[in-house]
């Protein structure tokens, strides 16, 4: 990874040699606090280390230190146009500001913000979508292109940077994968703030998280990329099981499961799928470095999994528990979630 400045977020601190931190973000009205707070925790329990919310209006902003009574990770105010719901959000104690200074309005806004944050050293992610690139730059590129999208962020850098404050996170984000490869590449070049990678407007649970794995683990094997959010049309759950299994596949994050399944065929004599999900989906709620595996049958099973820590291998109704692919004993096929699950824990 390539080493950016270090940037304190809350609790969490990204650039430096810090551990890559997984984003997410709330699809609840900021104002009821009691839905926002649920998803937060929830996204908290399977491994989102910061967590943005949306500040539309007042009553958003007014909830944040109501919010963060009840909840432990370090939280982002999405603004956008108004520049006093980022003053305020500041005020009720948020960790992070999530800014395009050029939808706030006028540069004494901007400076406004800026000496906001500046009093409670809040930092400011300057955070630039493809769509909504200033209209001279458009014109000057022929379009939306990286080298449009890096002079954009340099404009809003320089501004912020004039009013002698450095304590920023920046991010560039395209809905197409080749041009938001791009920018960060440029980005990574020219700027040594810790930057937020993702791509905007991925898509659904499906398409999203192929297009979202493949933009990300290329930079990411580039050594480009603080923080992550995959951008999903789904639970935001899922943006953060994704950003996880990235993460794990290129060996840049610690203590999380590794899950193998087969993919069922004709041998599987158990009602496999259902409980391969059910153990991957405590697996998420899990720290510890531990490799689990369900597979179909007893053919090959426990041989193609010798690597993992435990697993099982079905039979008819009922499944072998290995550990190592050594068999340990049979199991009911009733039985295999929870005393999967309980050597899941115990080990």
């Amino acid at each position: 990874m390539n080493f950016k400045k270090e940037i304190k977020i809350g609790t969490v601190t990204i650039g430096g040699n810090h551990q890559i931190a997984i984003q997410s973000m709330t699809n609840t009205k900021t104002r009821d606090i009691e839905s926002t707070v649920r998803q937060i925790n929830e996204l908290a329990k399977i491994g989102a280390d910061i967590v943005r919310m949306t500040i539309s209006n007042i009553d958003d902003a007014l909830a944040i230190s109501k919010i963060k009574e009840r909840t432990s990770i370090p939280l982002v105010a999405d603004i956008h146009f108004d520049y006093r719901l980022a003053i305020e959000a500041v005020n009720q104690g948020i960790d992070k500001i999530r800014i395009n200074p050029g939808n706030i309005g006028s540069h004494e806004n901007v400076k406004a913000v800026v000496e906001a944050c500046k009093k409670r050293n809040v930092p400011i992610r300057i955070g630039i979508n493809s769509g909504s690139l200033e209209k001279d730059l458009y014109q000057k590129y022929g379009g939306v292109t990286p080298e449009a999208l890096l002079e954009s962020m340099k404009r809003h850098v320089e501004l912020i940077e004039s009013y002698d404050y450095h304590n920023l996170v920046l991010s560039i984000k395209a809905t197409d994968i080749n041009t938001t490869i791009k920018t960060n590449q440029l980005l990574n070049q020219y700027f040594d703030y810790p930057i937020h990678i993702g791509l905007t407007e991925a898509g659904t649970i499906n398409s999203g998280i192929v297009r979202s794995s493949y933009t990300l683990g290329t930079l990411l094997n580039d050594g480009i990329g603080n923080t992550i959010r995959v951008s999903l049309t789904d639970d935001p759950i899922y943006e953060v099981r994704a950003a996880k299994e990235i993460l794990k596949n290129l060996n840049l994050i610690d203590h999380t499961p590794i899950f193998t399944s087969c993919p069922t065929c004709g041998r599987t004599q158990y009602n496999m799928i259902p409980i391969a999900k059910e153990i991957e989906n405590y697996l998420y709620t899990v720290k510890k470095d531990i490799h689990v595996a369900v597979m179909g049958c007893v053919v090959n099973g426990p041989g193609e999994a010798r690597e993992a820590d435990l697993g099982v291998a079905g039979g008819i109704g009922e499944a072998l528990l290995f550990k190592k692919g050594e068999i340990i004993r049979k199991i009911k096929e009733k039985d295999i979630v929870k005393e999967l699950i309980k050597e899941i824990d115990a080990f």
